[in-house]
């Protein structure tokens, strides 16, 4: 990759809303409906504020926790969401991590994801995606362990369409996203050698709390 693309996740959003309200005009069977836009907290959920603008689409977010191996947190053994867990089996196998210690991360991090989800909604319920084009937005992806358990929990809700919309990602991650039955996948860059989601930002500083709340609810306090 010869330099980085975008400035901030903002930036990103925008460009990455211009295209998906592009393709959702443009296809028969997205035309005219009003999607539902998740991002996935935290990163992914000021990016798809901005795709929600360009399309106008309703905006929720979908908590989803990595499941780090231990000591090597950077290597995604699996992700979860509030009902649903995606394994790569693998990474497990390859680093000596027994169930036990896997079943430990996990259980922690349903602990962070349940605390995550009622401070983000506020006691609000998610969006219903029934019968509805759903567009899960992230900042990038990796090895899209984490896109993929979301994938899994919008079909779990019933989406009618599904759309995986990124600004950056690796050409074999999309690959295995296809074949997991996604009905488009979006990406606006992918570098190769792919190295890291970050590298394609020139600022890609942590998503807080307070930023997620902001986004979903932006009346809150006032």
């Amino acid at each position: 990759m010869s330099g980085r693309v975008f400035s901030d996740r903002v930036a990103a959003g925008r460009a990455l809303g211009a295209r998906v309200a592009e393709v959702l005009r443009t296809r028969e069977d997205t035309r005219g409906a009003r999607p539902v836009i998740i991002g996935l907290a935290r990163g992914g959920v000021p990016v798809a504020r901005e795709v929600a603008k360009a399309t106008g689409g309703d905006l929720d977010a979908l908590v989803v926790r990595k499941i780090g191996a231990p000591g090597h947190e950077e290597f995604a053994m699996g992700a979860l969401t509030a009902g649903h867990l995606v394994v790569n089996d693998d990474v497990p196998r390859r680093l000596g991590v027994s169930r036990a210690e896997f079943d430990a991360v996990a259980d922690r991090e349903r602990r962070i994801l349940h605390d995550r989800e009622e401070l983000y909604r506020g006691g609000r319920p998610p969006v219903d995606v029934e019968d509805r084009v759903v567009v899960l937005v992230d900042d990038g992806l990796a090895t899209g362990s984490t896109m993929a358990v979301a994938v899994d929990a919008m079909d779990a809700a019933g989406a009618a369409r599904l759309i995986v919309a990124v600004p950056t990602a690796p050409s074999d991650s999309v690959g295995r996203l296809i074949d997991r039955g996604v009905d488009e996948v979006i990406v606006l860059t992918m570098p190769e050698p792919f190295e890291a989601v970050g590298l394609s930002y020139d600022d890609f500083g942590q998503v807080d709390d307070d930023e997620v709340i902001e986004c979903l609810n932006p009346d809150r306090g006032r």
